[in-house]
């Protein structure tokens, strides 16, 4: 734990004098550790003011409150008795939702002086621009695109093609469970028909690489032209006889 700083409340409320605009300070003392999660899992900072909030227990902290909802969170700096850090908190609004920050260059935070005038000077010239900037398309993002991405539902298909991966290694299907719009397209792709097994296979002389190819090119095609496709492995037609018991064993053994 970093013992506490007597002056962080009087260098924000000199510093919040000192901002372009209406500042207010509002400055905290934590009882416990867990207290200062609050505004700190708030942070839009992936430097070192990030890496000081989640190593150190920090004992107090200030938040200003700016114009237009922007909000700067101010610390000590362990082991530099004569600096604070000050960094942007991410806006707190029911608009603004996680997928709004993606691609987002995070503002990030300084290290000040505890001067008040030359640590105002600072923040104008190198955070406030960045914050200002992050902010407008944080919230152009929530305009925009006020709901996730979500990925839509696959589309309803009269037709289903299901492609086995037989025990021998055969890939293809029963020919009578082959929709009829789909033959065409699988002779294309090299699949071709055996009378004697009623079946569509794949021929096993294609390589490894070969047989991906053209299931690729099935897929393609086919779903191009409305019908689904799946790919199964075949269930296994008998199970493994069970290990000899020991008795079994040791008379095998003694024949």
């Amino acid at each position: 734990m970093t013992p506490p700083r007597t002056d962080l409340s009087t260098f924000a409320n000199g510093l919040a004098a000192r901002l372009p605009g209406t500042w207010t300070s509002d400055y905290q003392r934590h009882a416990t550790y867990a207290d200062q999660f609050s505004r700190t899992e708030q942070l839009w900072d992936l430097g070192h003011v990030q890496h000081i909030v989640s190593q150190y227990v920090l004992t107090h902290d200030a938040v200003l409150h700016g114009p237009d909802g922007q909000r700067l969170y101010i610390t000590d700096r362990p082991h530099y008795p004569h600096q604070f850090v000050v960094a942007p908190l991410a806006p707190d609004d029911d608009e603004t939702q996680p997928h709004h920050f993606e691609g987002v260059a995070e503002p990030n935070g300084i290290a000040v002086p505890n001067n008040p005038a030359r640590a105002a000077a600072r923040v104008d010239r190198r955070v406030l621009p960045r914050y200002e900037q992050a902010l407008q398309v944080v919230r152009d993002n929530a305009a925009d695109q006020p709901e996730p991405p979500h990925r839509p539902e696959p589309p309803q298909v009269a037709q289903v093609l299901t492609l086995t991966v037989y025990e021998d290694g055969a890939l293809g299907a029963p020919y009578a469970s082959v929709p009829e719009q789909a033959r065409t397209t699988l002779y294309a792709c090299g699949f071709q028909y055996h009378p004697h097994q009623a079946a569509i296979l794949l021929p096993a002389t294609y390589s490894e690489n070969g047989r991906m190819l053209r299931l690729q090119a099935v897929f393609r095609l086919l779903t191009a032209k409305g019908i689904g496709v799946n790919l199964r492995h075949a269930a296994p037609t008998s199970s493994p006889a069970p290990p000899p018991t020991s008795g079994q064993a040791a008379r095998t053994s003694h024949r």
